[in-house]
């Protein structure tokens, strides 16, 4: 029996009960699209991409694509791209993350079902990241993700303004009479001014740096902007790096170790990245039959100081952070905390990367050091008590730090409608401070978790001037926003809860210090709401949505569908 691997156009024959003739027919079909033998005889890099005119984040996809292809033809091997689902962030409805499970398996099967030695996956918007990498992991070829990288900053009235952050900021003030109709249409043309990415460190950014430091991005790759031309060099390296890895064994497996998901799970922290990260990172560990739990976020974050400045919770944009080096400048200042034996998909380790960039330029402005950190503590945190016994998330450093300690009256909200329908009631009874909730956005509710969890500051307070309430719910928020936003509180209201326990008027106690978050409220007293519950409403019974309403996960486990993680799952 021959020792040469089975690769190229001989990889997963369809079965006629004939390989010689399934080949035969292949390269026959193959032959129409006017490829020569030469080329036929080579071995095969994929090309996952994901343009839409639903997903403007992706718009330079073309452009991309056609680099990696220079790259990997250059290598001696075929490139031959295949389109999977796009996940345009804000056009998508109820919300993108109940399809990211749906990519990620689109992303898997056609992995699996044609003819590739190795994958680059191109993306960059929010869930497409997370979903080509589970998906990657799960299909298990040499396999490397190439973002699409960030947008450029816009300006207004002598400021630079950077989705989606600042539009938040503007809409505050607009929600509070701070500034009319014109200004508001004319920042509405200056936030997203380019292709990309937001232009802050918001999730699709934490995720171009969380899969750097996973070890299956290009080097140095995660901050380029979109339109520079470096993107389109490192999209040259990646298909030459994939060509090089065709036929070998450096698959997902060997990279998405316990060590590479605590390596990332620490850039994370040093960024203040988005909160939504944590879900996807447990989704990604999840995959490898790894886990990421409250407990190791809080010892990491009490280990990894916030070494970033950048919007949404410093000053800086993406760009800024792409001059100053990237995340190579983070990567050398926590090289004392990270496990530098893991690999990467160039073959070297993290430690021989650091190495290799020690003495790249790093701009203290935007990258501080190890030694004068901006907060000597992670931008994240996991609590838990009695109103999220098995956890939620808190970014302490997007958060006001007088509310990090606090007690105060809820005032709740059962559903998304019944938020639209009060918030800005001028006979609404809140104070500026009582604690918001929000009830029924989990991954299990109709709503599929949206990022919802970033309640607006009711008008009425707003035009007072209150910029920031503590606010909580199970569902998620942008990593664009701000504010002290509790967040993915476990278990949600639509499994029972004791978050959908929580009236109007009862008092729950916040404590970042303890980790902690509290209801109030003596225990028979809760039973007795228990006892009461109304029944939810029917699930869908037809489609994908009934697929995810059946199989997806808590926030905790990544919200993952129960089939396709490799932990042992728990629904609740």
């Amino acid at each position: 029996m021959s020792d040469v691997p089975i690769r190229g156009l001989r990889r997963g024959l369809t079965d006629y009960g004939d390989a010689n003739f399934s080949l035969y027919l292949r390269r026959s079909f193959a032959k129409s699209m006017g490829y020569s033998d030469d080329m036929l005889a080579r071995p095969i890099v994929g090309i996952c991409h994901t343009p839409s005119g639903f997903n403007n984040c992706h718009r330079q996809m073309p452009e991309l694509l056609e680099a990696v292809k220079r790259g990997v033809l250059a290598a001696g091997a075929l490139p031959l791209d295949f389109p999977t689902i796009s996940l345009g962030e804000v056009f998508l409805s109820p919300t993108s993350l109940k399809f990211r499970n749906l990519m990620s398996m689109d992303v898997e099967e056609m992995i699996r079902a044609q003819p590739m030695d190795a994958v680059v996956l191109l993306g960059g918007c929010d869930k497409t990241v997370p979903a080509q990498l589970m998906g990657a992991i799960s299909a298990d070829i040499p396999a490397i993700q190439l973002v699409v990288g960030p947008m450029l900053t816009g300006h207004h009235k002598g400021e630079r303004l950077g989705a989606c952050t600042d539009c938040r900021r503007f809409w505050a003030r607009y929600r509070a009479g701070a500034i009319g109709d014109e200004e508001i249409a004319l920042v509405e043309g200056r936030l997203a001014v380019t292709a990309g990415t937001c232009a802050v460190m918001g999730t699709a950014s934490s995720m171009a740096c969380v899969a750097e430091a996973l070890g299956l991005s290009p080097p140095g790759t995660a901050a380029i902007p979109a339109v520079y031309a470096d993107r389109l060099r490192a999209g040259e390296e990646a298909g030459r790096l994939a060509a090089g890895l065709c036929g070998g064994v450096l698959t997902p497996s060997r990279i998405v170790t316990q060590h590479s998901i605590e390596n990332a799970l620490r850039v994370l922290l040093a960024l203040s990245g988005s909160t939504n990260a944590v879900i996807h990172l447990a989704a990604i560990a999840g995959r490898a039959g790894l886990a990421v739990t409250g407990d190791m976020i809080n010892r990491l974050s009490d280990e990894t100081p916030v070494l970033v400045d950048l919007k949404p919770v410093g000053d800086h944009y993406m760009e800024d952070f792409h001059a100053a080096g990237g995340l190579d400048g983070v990567l050398r200042e926590l090289e004392p905390l990270l496990r530098l034996e893991c690999l990467t998909i160039t073959g070297e380790t993290l430690g021989a990367r650091i190495a290799r960039t020690r003495s790249a330029r790093v701009d203290p402005a935007v990258i501080r050091p190890y030694a004068s950190p901006i907060d000597p503590r992670g931008g994240l945190v996991s609590l838990s008590g009695t109103l999220a016994p098995k956890g939620a998330v808190l970014k302490r450093a997007a958060a006001t730090p007088r509310l990090l300690e606090h007690q105060g009256r809820a005032v709740v909200f059962s559903s998304l409608a019944d938020l639209a329908a009060r918030i800005d009631a001028p006979d609404l009874d809140v104070i500026a401070d009582d604690i918001l909730v929000l009830q029924n956005a989990g991954p299990r509710s109709a709503s599929g978790m949206p990022e919802a969890g970033y309640l607006p500051i009711p008008k009425k307070l707003a035009r007072q001037g209150v910029q920031d309430m503590v606010r909580i719910s199970d569902a998620r928020m942008s990593g664009t926003a701000y504010g002290t936003v509790v967040l993915h509180v476990t278990p949600e209201s639509a499994v029972g809860g004791p978050l959908g326990l929580v009236k109007t008027g009862d008092l729950i106690r916040l404590s970042e210090r303890e980790r902690k978050i509290d209801l109030v409220v003596p225990p028979d007293e809760l039973a007795s709401r228990s006892a009461a519950r109304p029944t939810f409403s029917q699930p869908p019974t037809r489609g994908y949505a009934a697929l995810y309403a059946r199989h997806v996960l808590s926030a905790g486990e990544g919200c993952d569908f129960d089939f396709l993680t490799c932990l042992q799952p728990s629904l609740e």
